[in-house]
């Protein structure tokens, strides 16, 4: 990944979810790298760049990371907190991407330094349109902080 390349971190554990994502983003002409990671744990790894993710260049950050939060290891909101309390990684732009209708999720994901929070549209088509704005939003119309 360049540094100055506009990629995507998707963290899902759900293989169905991820193509479904993934298939959404081509089905919208959203061709970003996308990286994907399977738990919370290598979500960390990858952006803090410890682990099996020692070597990667901690220049290159993701433009967009969408989170899950159901995941094994470490929830999605615990990356967040983490990821909030990191130096490099704490203005990072973080979109909640989940299925969980639990209010207090919704709340959590604010209050520890969400950007955005999205509920997965059941219908395909509705997040396929759900994924376009992101895309749109995120990726074209976002000014992000400056490094």
């Amino acid at each position: 990944m360049r540094a100055n390349e506009k990629t995507i971190l998707l963290v899902e554990d759900n293989p169905n979810d991820a193509a479904l994502t993934l298939r959404a983003l081509k089905k919208n002409k959203i061709l970003n790298e996308i990286h994907i990671v399977q738990d919370g744990a290598e979500a960390l790894d990858y952006l803090l760049c410890q682990g099996k993710h020692a070597g990667r260049d901690p220049s290159a950050m993701p433009s967009v990371v969408l989170l899950d939060l159901k995941l094994p290891k470490l929830s999605g909101l615990e990356v967040l907190q983490r990821l909030r309390a990191a130096e490099r990684t704490k203005l990072l732009p973080v979109v909640i991407l989940t299925s969980s209708k639990e209010e207090q999720d919704l709340i959590n994901g604010y209050k520890f330094g969400a950007n955005s929070y999205i509920r997965k549209p059941v219908d395909f088509t509705k997040f396929t349109e759900a994924v376009q704005q992101l895309g749109l939003y995120w990726l074209v119309l976002n000014e992000p902080p400056p490094k």
